[in-house]
């Protein structure tokens, strides 16, 4: 029988420690090891390196952000200048960006304290100022009164009327955006409906969403709307950020718009998503918008709102997903009923379907398989009108794809303008 001379847990250990910290600290402190750490050294290599950051359960970046959060928490500031240094320049799989370190700490604020998380960010500044230029990192002069949440972005209202409230997410990378996204919403529906959408796009690209008129913070004229004053509306919007051309996303109402913008300002539209929409209704169907707007001006928005959830949202959906589906009846009832007949008026009233072949750039055409308000078949027009369009079909979707099956709805759309 032979003995194994190598202590595996050990040596596993200390490679970990190796990848994690970098051989430079590692060697100063098994260097400095004496009689009385020597025993120390050893126990921290087996079972802090070996048995917790050996385990394959979490990647090296999940278990940095864990111990940056802890040592704040317990305020162990060398154990936590340690590990900032080690997450800014240790090996790129397990890197943490000083973005992602300014998340940990904005998020130990609130479950470690302020203090604490004031303190962490001076010492980070500190090693930021030290590796910086090694990183490649510049520390920006910003100011506080300017900070814009990242995950909703700098809200504005246009300066010219009627106002449009909207929401601006530069590329969290840093970088100059790879794409202009603008999020249209749908009808009786608020830029909101796009949080989770956006967030994954501003990864690399400038987002914005907005409430259409008479919609969400946005100004509700006291008329009946067409859709050409909803993209007009659309390119004064652009024109004033003084950006273009965009790829244009719109669902429903938010289609149609982007149809109308790519025709009347083809300048502004470097692509087209077109979700749960068409081109043109027929009679039989403008005569229900028609209805719509008197029943809302009679009894008010909250007299059809059961009937839209029933078109925005499957059965199985509505049973599984009440409180969703809640969300969207308290924005629907609160949408001003101004407003809303006003949008109906150009919904119910959309005609592009004839200049469908003026429309000259990509466009993916998303449908749901369960939808009744803007069936496959409309879906199908507008793929079969558009030169170049491609059509997709959700299943297991309605009206409002991109709230029953957000994540294939944000695949459909990434890959899309990722191809762009």
């Amino acid at each position: 029988m032979s003995f194994d001379p190598i202590d595996h847990d050990f040596e596993r250990g200390l490679h970990n420690r190796r990848t994690v910290l970098g051989d430079e600290w590692v060697d100063r402190s098994l260097n400095k090891a004496s009689g009385f750490n020597a025993d120390f050294q050893n126990l921290i290599t087996r079972f802090a390196w070996n048995e917790i950051w050996g385990r394959p359960g979490l990647d090296h970046k999940t278990r940095r952000a864990i111990v940056l959060s802890i040592t704040v928490a317990l305020g162990r500031w060398e154990e936590f200048e340690l590990h900032v240094r080690a997450a800014l320049l240790g090996p790129d799989d397990s890197r943490l960006t000083p973005d992602e370190i300014k998340e940990i700490l904005m998020q130990s604020a609130i479950y470690a304290g302020v203090p604490a998380a004031n303190t962490a960010f001076t010492h980070t500044l500190a090693i930021l100022r030290e590796v910086g230029e090694q990183i490649g990192y510049v520390l920006e002069p910003a100011a506080p009164g300017s900070a814009a949440h990242s995950g909703i972005g700098r809200e504005k209202r246009t300066s010219t009327s009627p106002a449009l409230h909207y929401s601006v997410r530069e590329p969290r990378s840093g970088k100059a955006p790879r794409h202009t996204v603008v999020l249209s919403h749908a009808l009786g529906c608020d830029l909101t409906m796009w949080d989770s959408l956006a967030n994954q796009l501003a990864a690399d690209c400038r987002v914005i969403a907005y409430d259409h008129r008479g919609h969400g913070s946005s100004d509700a004229p006291d008329a009946l709307y067409t859709m050409a004053d909803l993209a007009d509306d659309a390119a004064r919007l652009l024109r004033e950020l003084d950006i273009g051309p965009v790829v244009w996303v719109g669902l429903s109402m938010g289609g149609m718009v982007g149809q109308e913008l790519a025709l009347r300002h083809p300048s502004l539209v470097r692509a087209l998503v077109l979700a749960n929409t068409t081109g043109g209704y027929p009679e039989a169907a403008q005569a229900v918008w028609e209805q719509r707007i008197a029943t809302v001006r009679a009894d008010g928005i909250e007299a059809i709102a059961d009937a839209v959830m029933g078109r925005y949202f499957h059965d199985a959906f509505r049973a599984h997903k009440a409180a969703t589906v809640a969300r969207y009846r308290r924005r629907l009832v609160t949408t001003d009923a101004v407003g809303y007949v006003g949008c109906c008026n150009a919904v119910g009233k959309v005609d592009t379907a004839g200049r469908l072949g003026q429309i000259g750039v990509p466009t993916l055409v998303i449908a749901g398989e369960l939808d009744q308000g803007t069936p496959v078949a409309m879906a199908e027009a507008l793929a079969h009108g558009i030169p170049g369009a491609r059509l997709e079909v959700i299943e297991g979707a309605s009206h409002l794809s991109a709230a029953e099956q957000p994540a294939v709805f944000s695949r459909l759309v990434t890959d899309f303008v990722a191809e762009l």
